[in-house]
């Protein structure tokens, strides 16, 4: 099932759990972004200024989609690949898809739409740089949290790896707990 892309303020209003009157107050005093239906006065809210908004002001993101939390993990070492896919679907609240590939991975992020990324910086086609920067140019994966795998990072890399535009890094080896830390950190889930 395709997941909504714009809500009306009585849909936003069941997953703010708040009355339509809030969500409306929200709209018209500019602290929610959206736009009116042309010849009506009725509210539309895109999803991705929804999340923005919840986010900015510390609302759990559990409402929208049953509140699992979709994890697109890509690396193109299939054992790694299936390590993390596994760990995650046996644990916790996540939906997960898995990517061998820089082009898997991006056709997969448009359809997908996932809240974190988990990104391989080395994959055989493509450098997860080049991977992360073409999500981040997106405006439909606006609210999407990519996060760096590669294995040794020191500091000073994971900090580069931050200013060229990843929102979390994590290095290989890693312990189970590391994962689910570093997703939900990224993803900034109030549970």
């Amino acid at each position: 099932m395709k997941r909504k892309e714009v809500l009306t303020t009585g849909e936003v209003a069941r997953v703010c759990n708040v009355a339509p009157r809030t969500v409306s107050k929200w709209f018209d005093t500019g602290k929610l972004r959206g736009y009116r239906i042309p010849g009506s006065r009725d509210r539309r809210i895109p999803v991705n200024q929804l999340v923005k908004f919840m986010r900015a002001h510390g609302m759990p993101l559990n409402g929208l989609d049953g509140g699992a939390l979709r994890v697109l993990v890509v690396d193109d070492d299939a054992g790694a690949l299936k390590m993390v896919v596994d760990m995650l679907a046996t644990r916790g609240n996540y939906e997960v898809q898995p990517a061998v590939n820089g082009f898997e991975a991006g056709m997969l992020a448009e359809r997908f739409n996932p809240h974190v990324i988990l990104l391989d910086l080395m994959l055989g086609d493509v450098d997860g740089r080049d991977v992360c920067r073409n999500i981040k140019q997106n405006p439909a994966l606006a609210a999407t949290k990519v996060v760096a795998v590669s294995g040794q990072l020191t500091t000073r890399q994971g900090q580069k790896l931050l200013s060229e535009g990843f929102d979390a890094y994590l290095s290989k080896p890693f312990e189970t707990t590391d994962v689910f830390n570093v997703i939900e950190e990224a993803s900034n889930l109030v549970r």
